[in-house]
């Protein structure tokens, strides 16, 4: 049985214009900034909420201009976005995670905004020889005093949905996660490796189940810190013994449709289901776009 994701992932959703001419146009920053909103992030990645709806500042009442620590997040109605990362925020405090059935604005706004503000404070020495760097092209870049240029780095994983080629799914428990908690099979791309020999490694590694059938289903930005997660389904063997060599996975399962059915009419991850075998991924992950699209094949 092979299925397609039923839908575009959230995070993947775009409705920004990122307007890369304009970042490239230190003028146009600069006369853009006095219309511009900007969203204030604090160091626990939390921003201001009244409701469920984003706190996004006028930029002028921040700065005088953008400076040395917003980023450029692109357009929308005529107005540039920026971003800055700030020491505290005062108010109701949310982060992506916890904001729930969020809308495809703030879903891409606050993921754009995690990775470049993460990169950035990872950023502000070259890895090279150490030297001081500065933020250019409205933060989509930093340059070195010798002019030489670095841009934000993405560390790409993969995520499989493995399945029996019918009724069964193969789902698993990290160490670190309660009970209840299971997801899809996950892992970074090592260094001269493809994605789709990369899926065979880590199930191999995690769960020592192999695979055949690998397909691409869809990808999506993770930003925590600054992943992109390309997804994948595979057909596995339920009858070949599980072997957790690798340390991570705690526990993995072969749980049925109807049982991964009941699972997503739980809720997530944050549901509270006494008893409850099983709980999965929350609406702003592609492992939970992958899972659905599966359990309605």
């Amino acid at each position: 049985m092979s299925f397609r994701l039923k839908d575009v992932p959230l995070l993947s959703r775009s409705t920004i214009d990122r307007a890369e001419h304009v970042r490239l146009d230190p003028e146009a920053l600069r006369e853009g900034w006095g219309k511009a909103k900007i969203l204030r992030v604090d160091r626990r990645g939390k921003v201001r909420v009244e409701g469920t709806e984003l706190v996004l500042d006028t930029a002028a009442s921040v700065a005088d201009g953008p400076g040395e620590a917003a980023v450029f997040l692109g357009v929308v109605d005529g107005s540039h976005l920026w971003a800055v990362r700030v020491a505290e925020l005062d108010g109701t405090l949310k982060d992506l995670r916890g904001l729930g059935g969020v809308d495809d604005f703030t879903a891409e706004l606050l993921s754009t905004a995690y990775a470049l503000l993460n990169w950035h404070d990872r950023a502000a020495f070259h890895g090279g020889d150490g030297t001081v760097t500065a933020l250019a092209r409205g933060g989509w870049s930093r340059l070195t005093a010798a002019g030489e240029e670095e841009f934000p780095r993405i560390d790409p994983a993969v995520i499989c949905l493995v399945h029996d080629g019918a009724d069964r799914v193969l789902l698993a428990r990290q160490q670190s996660w309660p009970e209840t908690m299971f997801s899809l099979l996950a892992g970074f791309v090592e260094v001269g490796e493809s994605l789709e020999r990369c899926v065979e490694r880590e199930v191999l590694e995690e769960v020592g189940v192999e695979l055949r059938d690998i397909h691409y289903l869809g990808s999506q930005p993770w930003p925590f810190p600054r992943s992109l997660m390309v997804g994948f389904a595979a057909i596995g063997n339920p009858e070949q013994e599980l072997v957790f060599s690798d340390g991570e996975i705690a526990e993995a399962h072969w749980f049925t449709r109807a049982e991964v059915r009941a699972a997503l009419g739980a809720g997530d991850w944050t549901a509270t289901q006494s008893g409850a075998r099983l709980l999965v991924p929350g609406s702003i992950s592609i492992a939970r776009s992958i899972i659905e699209s599966w359990a309605e094949a």
